[in-house]
């Protein structure tokens, strides 16, 4: 498939071949900080915006038409599998996610469905449209959310600053736990398969609330989840990249999972992290997004700098440590992105 895409570059530092430069994309490219953005979500609700393939497939296109990052990211959320399996979602503005009925009981494990794949055939569907406009110029990228940071919503029923709720029913009910993230985890393997069957060119597993674990909770309830998923995908000619939000900490034992790509946030020295990984794993990173918010002279500097630490190391794909913040100013972004096309090793 990849010899089919005009611009290959995410592709190919994903497998850890050479590149001429670092490729580009952005968590939350396709998202607030966008007029354009505004100008669809203000006409619908988040989940009509997912959920109708032409929208998806709008609000997709808009980073690579005004940007011109080197990758599509599916526009979706992670808490679809949550939806499909019997989570009552909903988004409130200023609020976020939130479950209207959240994991209280083992009747309420019960009744959550593993074998939901139809009510995420919109995703499937979004995503051949949106290769339909890419026409083979740029990789689409598909993902989830992992098991752990799915049960969490879950059982907090929205998000949380300290995953009260959630750690103590690793810590009382750890069999319950386990049959949750069990359910969560044949569900997002066959989602990420129906994407990969779909079209999508590449795979981001979002681990977004790991670092609320220790390292003992993550291997016994995030890691082995992950690893089974990721040794579950058709992965043939498709890179799966690791996620986990502020988790440098976890590396080694991402990599255990055997992704091709690790995807490190800010707060670690990612040449580092790299040479610490066993070869062929590929790194992606990793920016601190409050960057974008600086003059543009800084911007330029601290992307420079990090280009230069990673400049003999094949498999480096540049993204933000995380995403883009609502109010980031678009300009300094496209002048990001701008400063990392000009680029060459």
């Amino acid at each position: 498939m990849e010899n089919k895409i005009k611009n290959d570059l995410l592709i190919r530092a994903a497998f850890s071949q050479p590149t001429e430069r670092p490729p580009v994309w952005i968590m939350r490219q396709a998202g607030r900080f966008m007029k354009e953005y505004w100008e669809i979500k203000n006409k619908y609700s988040f989940l009509e915006m997912c959920k109708t393939p032409e929208i998806a497939a709008d609000v997709t296109m808009l980073p690579i038409d005004l940007l011109g990052v080197d990758a599509a990211i599916l526009f979706s959320d992670i808490l679809v599998t949550a939806e499909a399996m019997g989570g009552e979602l909903s988004f409130e503005q200023g609020v976020g996610p939130r479950f209207a009925n959240p994991i209280r009981s083992e009747k309420d494990v019960d009744n959550l469905r593993v074998d939901c794949l139809e009510d995420l055939q919109y995703v499937a569907d979004a995503i051949k449209v949106i290769q339909q406009r890419l026409d083979g110029s740029v990789p689409l990228i598909g993902f989830a959310g992992a098991p752990f940071t799915i049960l969490s919503y879950l059982v907090e029923g929205g998000s949380s600053r300290d995953f009260k709720r959630t750690k103590t029913l690793l810590n009382n009910q750890p069999e319950l736990a386990h049959r949750v993230l069990s359910k969560i985890s044949e569900v997002t393997t066959a989602y990420l398969n129906m994407q990969i069957a779909a079209g999508v060119n590449a795979i981001q597993l979002f681990d977004s609330w790991a670092l609320a674990l220790s390292w003992s909770d993550y291997q016994e309830f995030s890691h082995r989840y992950n690893k089974d998923i990721i040794s579950k995908l058709n992965r043939q000619d498709i890179p799966i990249i690791s996620f986990a939000k502020g988790g440098s900490v976890f590396a080694p034992l991402m990599a255990e999972t055997n992704p091709d790509v690790i995807s490190i946030d800010w707060n670690a020295d990612l040449l580092k992290i790299k040479q610490s990984l066993p070869k062929g794993i590929a790194v992606q990173g990793n920016l601190d997004p409050i960057v974008m918010y600086a003059d543009k002279p800084v911007i330029k500097r601290k992307i420079l700098e990090l280009f230069e630490r990673m400049r003999d190391e094949p498999g480096f794909i540049f993204n933000l440590g995380h995403g883009i913040m609502p109010d980031m100013p678009f300009d300094h972004v496209k002048y990001a992105v701008e400063t990392i096309r000009e680029y060459r090793y």
